[in-house]
């Protein structure tokens, strides 16, 4: 698995760099009624452009080490130049020798007003707000580039975190909703706040142990991944201890559900009755899924 093993390469040399993406963007204009605008097409291909070919880490690495993620950015309506619209971000990595792919990222934003005029050119500046298209999307690339690089090392989305949080700080001059720290907690700012607190270290933590010491290690003793992966679990449950239903907590379960009920349900017993009830404290909404675990 070329990918990871460049990461830890890249790791052991105290770089703290992350993969560029291969990110698909698809615009879906229906509710507009006019979806078949040339300004829909330019704005996905302008975008998957902006997304695909900016250097976020200052590195250059080949296809097949990229992240693969995704953005569906559903337009709501539109006035002029003025859009209003919804964005789901989903982001994957592979899993240690196997043909598994492990969602990483699943988050849906619908705090997405923006103003676009056609054949605009998108740039990313760090120091400068340009466009709340540009400053949410960045925002998610950022983020996704984190939550990757936590998975491989513990922390290692410090830098990335960071950088959103630049972004968050810059864009909330703007007064676009979604980048200040009082009102939505789903927003934005309350995402890359928790990411960054003390108080939800046990969700880092979390991502870590479950795809590096889990996924990773489940080609060498499938008994002893699993066995980590609930660890994980266990931590997630000490900080909805303290800090209940958090932001945090809900984006994991709604990345992972599926795959925590694909890694139980089969495979040696590592004590799914206690786990479907911690599970069930946790994400109660998944209830349903969770009985799927025997």
């Amino acid at each position: 698995m070329n990918r990871i093993i460049a990461i830890l390469v890249l790791f052991s040399c105290f770089q703290l760099k992350a993969q560029e993406l291969n990110c698909s963007v698809q615009i879906n204009a229906e509710q507009t009624g006019q979806a078949n605008l040339s300004v829909f097409k330019t704005l996905k291909s302008s975008l998957q452009e902006f997304v695909n070919t900016t250097s976020w880490t200052g590195r250059e690495l080949p296809p097949e080490q990229r992240i693969n993620c995704s953005m569906f950015i559903t337009i709501n309506s539109f006035e002029g130049e003025n859009f209003s619209a919804s964005i789901q971000v989903q982001s994957s990595r592979p899993v240690f020798a196997s043909d598994m792919v492990s969602p990483i990222f699943n988050y849906s934003d619908d705090d997405f007003n923006f103003a676009y005029r056609e054949y605009q050119p998108l740039n990313y500046n760090q120091n400068s707000y340009s466009s709340n298209l540009v400053s949410v999307v960045s925002f998610y690339v950022y983020t996704i580039l984190g939550l990757d690089a936590d998975s491989f090392q513990q922390d290692g989305g410090t830098p990335f975190f960071e950088e959103a949080k630049q972004i968050v700080t810059v864009a909330q001059q703007s007064n676009s909703s979604g980048w200040q720290p009082s009102g939505n907690t789903r927003s934005r700012f309350r995402m890359n706040a928790d990411l960054l607190s003390n108080s939800f270290k046990e969700y880092r933590n979390a991502m870590y142990t479950y795809h590096r010491q889990g996924l990773d290690r489940m080609h060498e003793d499938l008994t002893e991944g699993k066995k980590s992966i609930a660890v994980a679990l266990e931590s997630l449950r000490t900080m909805n201890s303290v800090r209940r239903n958090s932001l945090l907590l809900r984006m994991f379960f709604d990345a992972k559900s599926d795959e925590i009920i694909d890694v139980f349900s089969d495979g040696p017993d590592v004590g799914t009755r206690g786990l479907t009830q911690k599970l069930n404290s946790m994400a109660p909404s998944y209830a349903r899924k969770w009985r799927q675990i025997q």
